[in-house]
């Protein structure tokens, strides 16, 4: 209730009851409106009271209430005694207005069963006195006697008393009228651990689960994360699509970023190129000296700004799939980009380190080639298929490309152990020459609108990566990325794995043949492997286990390189599931109406009970899972039966902020705002509520939760809301950005997501209806 109202009592949530202190009002300032009353009111500050009772065990039969003198009540009947409103699971609260000189008020609290036929329980003990805003006495504890003398129910008595000024008296008082609920500061940390359980799971009939979780599997939607072999989630090779006597780049037509008379001016150019890419891989008397240069920057000089005008900037960093209107280029100072296509699809650090980019980095650095480097079955793809989802999610146009998957279209998928030897020419010219047209198409990617390019091979000799540098002079910057593993157990776990799944091996129906012409291929690249030690590069080494690993980096400056740093070393392949439910059904979500902090309604009480059981039973054997939730009540309220694991809660986790609009419900925004109404349903991932958030500041904002979600090894169960796990699914679901807001996140729903060495897996759980 207005500014004081929010304030807090012993950590627990904000006062309400604004109802209650209208009721005030009335007795203390209406019939008396004359005299030292009235000159009080319209003079100066009112005590705004609070009276709250707690008690974790009640039954919700039992609803506190109080009866007594005016201006609390005005009646000593019992029938007439005002219900206190239900704040917490446990906590009940009255609140209302008086002058500070108000006289002694005296009360007492009494439990009224919701069965009208049952008599009233009054508390024990002498009436309660309350004068200038406090109770006299003590009046910590209220005592009730249930079934005459053998069972007594002690309550927990809060009080506190804050003056208020009438116009923030005035402005709750319309808030409330509007049926609008206050914004609250709840006065925690961003993050605040709780690891001691305080309250005891209820048990009961309605909450009780099956004995078998399966019963309650339901499909997984659409937009579940993708599976089956890593490689083949990365980019359709553009340059290997033919069709009639033309080849064409479909990918790129496509996505909208290329003309067909551009492809094909490209297109006619590419039997020259492929030749001066032959010249240099083969030709090593005229490169050797440069390859065994170990100083920075060898191969990437910086080129020239080529026809930039003042602050025009052509197409750069992030370019999104989707134009924006005219308005959202622009930059607060006034400068204007001149393309449609000049702001990242992303907010906040990630737009600001595009403009900066833009505005004062080299064309070649505006785009990045993470270039991946390792022998066979060291977990390079499964890396690739990360760090791109990752990026994606930020707001990065980023694409895979698997050079395997060129060589696969181009030459077959059965080759030999033989054509992978360093002293078959042909085999060596055939994988060049895969790789060449690969990196190619990632270049023309690039021109086109794209920023990071995940280029996925073993690139194990210097000589191909010298290749691969000479092509991206110009073009973009080049960071190497190598994994080595040297744990046996991984590699041959690795080696299994890609024997079952890889395409190479689709045919083979002998499984011991297969496993032994991929060793003798792993063989043939040990013979020749040569470690990164050019250029700028990062080095993932037994980063796999994710203990007892190393993280080198040489060269490796800037906003976007650094956060791929940042993420590499917080990776790693231990299985755990990650459980993300929304809360309870909450009053806001009866009522349709957006933010708030309410408590849950009753259906939601019933499933905060089935998720405790659920956990309880998903996670029988695990030790060390935790229980994130946001800082609001309703995620809070929905954990609190859960007793076996710790809770943390993150302020990362909250709702996305709906500034002005908080506690209206669509209708009354559409009508109310028509303008703010039209613009969230023209683009809903960048609009923004006046004085709130939009979907890509919450993705900003959720990027530590991201990390740490990679970085734990244990189960974790996140309690959210409908925007934030939308962000969350996107990124482990592999979602565009654009498709945030429409995810479907249902209430009363466990989505299991699986990450482990096979990607990302997903189940669904529906408790309720």
């Amino acid at each position: 209730m207005g500014t004081s109202g929010s304030k807090s009592i012993d950590g627990v949530g904000a006062v309400s009851g604004v109802g209650a202190a209208a009721a005030g009002l009335g007795g203390a300032g209406g019939e008396g409106g004359e005299g030292g009353a009235a000159e009080a009111w319209h003079g100066g500050a009112q005590l705004y009271v609070s009276l709250k009772m707690e008690n974790a065990e009640i039954s919700g039969d039992l609803v506190p209430h109080v009866y007594g003198s005016e201006p609390i009540i005005g009646t000593w009947d019992p029938s007439r005694a005002l219900a206190m409103e239900r704040e917490l699971a446990s906590m009940w609260e009255l609140s209302f207005v008086v002058p500070p000189d108000h006289e002694t008020l005296d009360f007492k609290f009494l439990l009224k069963p919701k069965d009208a036929e049952t008599p009233c329980i009054i508390e024990e003990g002498p009436t309660r006195l309350l004068t200038g805003g406090m109770l006299e006495g003590d009046v910590r504890v209220a005592l009730f006697k249930l079934n005459g003398d053998d069972e007594v129910l002690e309550f927990r008595v809060f009080n506190k008393a804050d003056l208020v000024s009438p116009l923030e008296l005035a402005a709750s008082w319309r808030v409330y009228k509007e049926n609008f609920q206050p914004s609250k500061v709840r006065g925690i940390p961003d993050i605040s651990i709780n690891v001691a359980p305080t309250n005891a799971t209820e048990e009961g009939s309605a909450a009780t689960l099956e004995l078998d979780l399966e019963h309650y599997v339901v499909p997984s939607p659409p937009t579940a994360p993708p599976n089956g072999y890593a490689a083949n989630l990365a980019a359709t090779p553009a340059s290997m699509i033919h069709t009639g006597a033309l080849w064409t780049n479909d990918i790129l037509l496509s996505d909208g970023i290329q003309s067909p008379s551009s492809v094909s001016a490209k297109l006619e150019d590419r039997s020259n190129n492929k030749k001066n890419i032959e010249a240099w891989a083969t030709d090593s008397s005229k490169n050797s000296g440069l390859i065994e240069s170990k100083s920075v920057g060898t191969f990437t000089p910086l080129q020239k700004l080529d026809g930039q005008k003042g602050l025009f900037v052509d197409r750069g960093v992030g370019s999104p799939v989707l134009p924006k209107s005219a308005s959202a280029c622009s930059l607060a100072s006034g400068f204007s980009f001149g393309s449609a296509k000049t702001m990242p699809e992303a907010a906040g650090a990630v737009a600001a380190a595009a403009v900066a980019d833009r505005l004062h980095g080299s064309k070649e650095d505006r785009k990045l080639a993470i270039v991946l480097v390792g022998l066979p079955a060291r977990g390079k793809t499964f890396t690739a298929v990360k760090l791109t989802r990752y990026l994606r999610w930020l707001g990065h146009e980023t694409r895979h490309f698997n050079v395997g998957k060129y060589r696969r279209l181009k030459h077959g998928a059965n080759q030999p152990a033989d054509f992978f030897r360093d002293d078959n020419p042909e085999g060596i010219e055939a994988r060049n020459e895969v790789a060449a047209l690969a990196m190619e198409d990632m270049i023309d990617w690039m021109h086109g609108g794209g920023q990071v390019g995940i280029f996925d091979a073993t690139n194990s000799t210097r000589k191909r990566r010298y290749m691969l540098m000479k092509m991206a002079e110009g073009n973009c910057k080049i960071i190497f990325l190598e994994t080595i593993c040297t744990d046996p157990n991984i590699i041959e776990r690795n080696i299994r794995l890609k024997i079952q799944q890889s395409p190479d091996y689709a045919d083979q129906p002998d499984y011991e043949a297969g496993l032994e012409d991929f060793k003798k291929r792993l063989i043939n690249y040990e013979k020749v492997y040569e470690p990164v030690g050019e250029g700028s590069y990062i080095k993932m080494i037994d980063m796999v286990k994710g203990q007892d690993g190393q993280l080198q980096v040489n060269n490796i400056s800037g906003y976007l390189p650094g956060r791929i740093v940042f993420f590499l070393v917080n990776s790693h392949l231990t299985p755990r599931p990650i459980l993300l439910t929304r809360h309870g059904e909450s009053l806001h979500n009866v009522r349709g109406r957006v933010g708030g902090d309410t408590v849950l309604s009753e259906t939601g009480e019933l499933y905060a009970k089935k998720l405790a059981n659920f956990i309880e039973k998903r996670l029988k054997y695990e030790k060390t899972a935790t229980i994130w939730t946001s800082t609001l009540q309703r995620t809070i309220l929905t954990a609190s039966p859960i007793v076996e694991f710790p809770k943390i809660q993150w302020r990362a986790l909250d709702e996305i902020n709906s500034g002005v609009c908080d506690g209206m419900t669509y209708e009354e925004i559409k009508k109310n705002m028509p303008e703010e109404f039209e613009s969230r349903k023209k683009d809903k991932l960048r609009y923004r509520y006046p004085r709130g958030e939009s979907y890509l500041d919450v993705i900003q904002r959720l990027e530590p939760v991201i990390i740490e979600l990679e970085r734990q090894r244990a189960p974790v169960v996140v309690i959210s809301h409908q925007a934030v796990l939308r962000a969350l699914y996107a990124y482990f679901a592999d979602r565009p950005l654009r498709e945030v807001p429409e995810i479907e996140m249902p209430l009363h729903t466990i989505i299991e997501i699986q990450m482990g060495v096979l990607g990302v897996e997903e189940k669904r759980y529906k408790l309720m209806d």
